[in-house]
């Protein structure tokens, strides 16, 4: 076995997260060892990545490359496609009214990981060893992890990048509660005749949202949430006859719709740790928080992590791994981490549920949205950067009492 190689930071999982870690740590200073194959590039799925993610990977040098091949969203709405006897009014958010050009930019998976795999490669003060960890030891000053290929890496500190299951989260002793959902998501790209807009829309159905996202030219994303049962059977139908339920689905909104090759089916469940760090060993993103795709929340909140552990990190580079700096990365993710996380489950909860005070408070939420221009303008800011909503609103109300 070759002789470990010592690194101040260990990044174990090479999705989106796990690169944007190794390169965020680098960046700020760390040599990194990130442990993980090559991802495969065969993701056909898109994401929608929101402005602070954007500036993030603007700071990284990755932005350019990728602005050419992604849509902007400049509005995004909330349709009520239940037949239920409490339906709420449509929602629509408008990214001018909090003097913003674009929430954030849809872009292909595959062009993102791509993107990212060339900057890490790239990266000087970044080496990755290409296969996964095997075997985790933790001692008092440092993580020690084996790999599948017999390297070994010692580290003060490893961050889980490796995903909902992930080992290096169970290895620490982490407890996490897991939630099954009914539902599985059916994921698709499709052109359509009509123009979108650079408007995303989300129908919501007994079963759960079903959401259409801009990108490039006359075509959108799609995920359609449903029974387990309904979205196999989606999966087998044939092109012409997936276009039309879809087409019918969103109310022809945009025309006619034809379905691009590849389809996928996900199963929906939730994971929520009892903690996002311990034992050296710090989590982002889907070992952080998993939770149903409502409202481009999952992937921008993992990038929220890592930028947040760089920030904690930064303070305490003797020792990154240090008890102090991960109950200090605790304490800072876990509010948002929390916040998110239950406003997405609950509101996926109201979805599925026939209760009638659960549908009557979505209904009256959203409608308050709708109505009252200053709360929509708070939810669209929060949405983006958690605290915002709230500075902007205070800053408002001195304003008019200083103008008094």
């Amino acid at each position: 076995m070759e002789q470990p190689r010592t690194a101040n930071i260990l990044v174990a999982g090479t999705g989106p997260v796990g690169l944007i870690a190794a390169l965020g740590l680098a960046d700020a200073g760390f040599p990194v060892v990130l442990a993980g194959p090559a991802p495969a590039g065969t993701d056909g799925r898109t994401t929608a990545l929101m402005n602070p993610a954007l500036a993030m990977l603007a700071k990284m040098g990755v932005l350019d490359r990728l602005e050419g091949q992604a849509a902007p969203l400049q509005v995004m709405r909330i349709v009520d496609a239940t037949r239920r006897l409490v339906r709420s009014p449509v929602v629509t958010f408008r990214a001018s009214e909090i003097d913003e050009a674009y929430f954030g930019l849809n872009m292909p998976n595959k062009v993102l990981v791509e993107a990212l795999v060339d900057a890490v490669s790239a990266h000087p003060a970044i080496v990755w060893s290409k296969a996964l960890v095997s075997h985790w030891a933790f001692e008092t000053d440092r993580v020690r992890a084996i790999l599948a290929n017999g390297e070994e890496h010692v580290a003060a500190l490893a961050v889980a990048a490796d995903g909902r299951m992930s080992p290096a989260r169970e290895a620490a002793g982490i407890e996490v509660s897991n939630h099954a959902y009914p539902q599985a998501a059916l994921v698709v790209n499709f052109g359509h005749a009509r123009g979108h807009g650079f408007t995303s829309t989300e129908f919501h159905t007994e079963t759960g949202p079903f959401t259409q996202v801009p990108l490039p030219g006359d075509r959108s994303s799609l995920v359609w949430v449903v029974k387990p049962k309904t979205a196999a059977e989606l999966a087998e139908l044939d092109d012409e006859t997936l276009s039309r339920r879809i087409e019918t689905q969103m109310q022809s909104m945009l025309g006619r719709v034809t379905v691009e090759p590849g389809r996928q089916v996900y199963p929906l469940s939730a994971a929520a740790p009892r903690r996002f760090a311990q034992n050296r060993v710090a989590l982002v993103g889907e070992a952080a928080h998993l939770f149903p795709p409502i409202g481009a929340q999952g992937l921008n909140l993992g990038i929220k992590d890592v930028s947040d552990l760089i920030e904690i990190v930064s303070k305490n580079q003797a020792d990154p791994g240090d008890s102090n700096a991960l109950a200090a990365y605790d304490r800072k993710r876990r509010p948002d981490i929390l916040a998110r996380s239950g406003a997405v489950n609950l509101l996926n909860a109201s979805l599925l549920s026939d209760m009638l005070p659960a549908q009557m408070a979505r209904s009256a939420g959203l409608a308050m949205l709708d109505r009252i221009a200053p709360l929509r303008a708070l939810f669209m800011r929060e949405g983006l950067r958690p605290g915002s909503g709230l500075s902007a609103l205070f800053g408002s109300l001195r304003e008019q009492v200083r103008r008094q």
